[in-house]
């Protein structure tokens, strides 16, 4: 008998149908924050303003059905931009596709292959810092859009924070931000304010993106010129991916589904790659947004990716006379609540190696704007911590018995190579007894530096004419032990 899966009616309403209202409008905003950015993304990057605009729409759309993350927003990213640049300089546009092409292929095969669970090992100090790196290295992004520029873009700059900030205490029908942009809009236009606009980044395209295929050979050499940049970018979107759902989860109290997240990463990069569009990844400033909005369920992805594809077709015309002040006042609404102040008020009363942990992530990742590097080297230092922490807890009870022949030792702990100093300076290898007994019931030998320690033990007492014996390892320990230790063979 054929069973017909039925069509979950509860899931769509779930993902798509529950907040429409708010969805609608956060996912406007959203849209209109991203033109600015993806123009600026693609100049980064050494490219046409379109291939950041294109990128932008088509990952948003892709990922708001194959996403693992309702209301996170992908797009054309700076992070992704640092990564193109020298590609593009040596070879041009065509092997930048090409190696987009590739980043989506290798995002698929990690999602296929549960490189989300990995995302358990990213302490939170960790993702604290780069969270924090990136509220700052946003509202830095915005300072030289407030240089050199005329008074008038500071009073628009500051009107529309005072509507961003206030609005909200009469009403939240409308996303404030929407209404700011919308209103300095207007005031440009109505006033003809000579300030530096949306249209003054570059010229929007009037066309939809037509398929194709790179102009490159596809042959050995080529894989050998993109897969470098590929590999990178496939690595670095995902972590901005999983961080920014990991975000979006704790915002909303909401989980999301990494693997799916990255397989959606991953068709959305291949997609754009085939339309003429950069390779992108999850936005945290840009996720922020949509959810400080309203934004909780696909239907705000979809829309910010919607009402792009609208703004910089249809109304092109009207976006082009955005004030970049008023854009950079959003912007600035962003990075403040992308900033974890929390991290601040309890710096006193977290540990120091967490936070040394953080605050290095977050110089390490503003000083080189490298977010991978920045994150690696939280991982790597809260690695070091962790495992001195546990090398510390090792302790050893010494029991002789009533002749004075017998010496006990029951060991406590975890034994391996950060541990086996403090392991090896509990015993008493000048004390003559005939018998020596190694107590491992609540112990775990874990590498072969602790296999290498019981070694030397044990035949430092057998040199001193004592007979030495382990008991109580587990089967884990037992057999690491049958594999490498020497002094059962001499």
């Amino acid at each position: 008998m054929i069973k017909i899966k039925q069509f979950p009616i509860q899931q769509l309403k779930r993902e798509w149908f529950f907040n429409p209202k708010a969805d609608i409008l956060a996912g406007a905003v959203v849209g209109l924050a991203l033109i600015p950015e993806a123009i600026a993304f693609s100049i980064i990057a050494g490219l046409e303003p379109k291939v950041g605009l294109y990128a932008s729409f088509i990952i948003a759309i892709t990922t708001a059905f194959l996403g693992g993350r309702p209301g996170s927003i992908s797009a054309a990213t700076g992070a992704m931009a640092l990564l193109m640049v020298e590609l593009v300089k040596n070879h041009g546009l065509q092997y930048l596709l090409a190696a987009t092409l590739l980043t989506g292929l290798l995002q698929i095969l990690f999602g296929v292959f549960k490189l989300g669970r990995q995302m358990k090992y990213v302490p939170r100090a960790v993702m604290i810092g780069y969270i924090n790196a990136l509220a700052i290295l946003i509202f830095t992004s915005q300072l030289p859009e407030l240089t050199n520029v005329p008074y008038t873009v500071y009073l628009i700059t500051a009107l529309s924070l005072a509507i961003i900030y206030i609005l909200p205490r009469f009403t939240k029908a409308i996303p404030s931000p929407l209404i700011a942009l919308v209103v300095m809009g207007m005031a440009k236009i109505i006033f003809k304010l000579d300030v530096p606009t949306i249209g003054d980044k570059g010229e929007l395209p009037t066309t939809l993106p037509l398929f194709s295929l790179p102009e490159v050979p596809f042959t050995l050499e080529t894989l050998q010129i993109i897969l470098p940049t590929s590999l990178t970018m496939a690595v670095v979107g995902l972590l901005a991916s999983f961080l920014t759902a990991s975000l979006v989860d704790e915002l909303t109290d909401t989980p999301s589904d990494k693997n799916q997240e990255a397989k959606g990463q991953g068709i959305a990069n291949l997609i754009t790659g085939f339309f003429g569009g950069m390779a992108g990844c999850g936005m945290i400033g840009q996720s922020v947004i949509n959810i400080q909005s309203g934004g909780r369920g696909r239907l705000s992805t979809l829309c910010a990716g919607v009402f792009l594809l609208i703004a910089i077709l249809a109304l092109s015309t009207w976006v082009k006379e955005i004030p970049m002040g008023a854009l950079a006042a959003v912007m600035i609404m962003v990075s403040i609540g992308t900033f974890r102040w929390s991290s601040i008020k309890t710096l006193s009363r977290t540990p120091r190696s967490e936070t040394a942990v953080m605050l290095t992530t977050m110089f390490v990742t503003i000083l080189t704007r490298n977010f991978a590097l920045g994150v690696v080297t939280g991982i790597v230092m809260s690695t070091v911590f962790f495992s001195r922490n546990i090398a510390q807890l090792v302790f050893v009870d010494k029991v002789l018995r009533e002749d004075g022949t017998h010496r006990i030792y029951s060991v406590v702990g975890q034994i391996f190579f950060l541990s086996v100093d403090e392991f090896l300076t509990v015993f008493d290898f000048e004390e003559i007894v005939d018998r020596v007994t190694i107590d491992l019931t609540h112990a775990h030998l874990w590498d072969q530096g602790a296999v290498a320690a019981i070694d030397k033990v044990v035949m430092k007492f057998r040199r001193n004419g004592a007979d030495v014996e382990l008991v109580g390892l587990n089967e884990a320990s037992s057999t690491l032990l049958n594999k490498l230790a020497v002094y059962q063979k001499t």
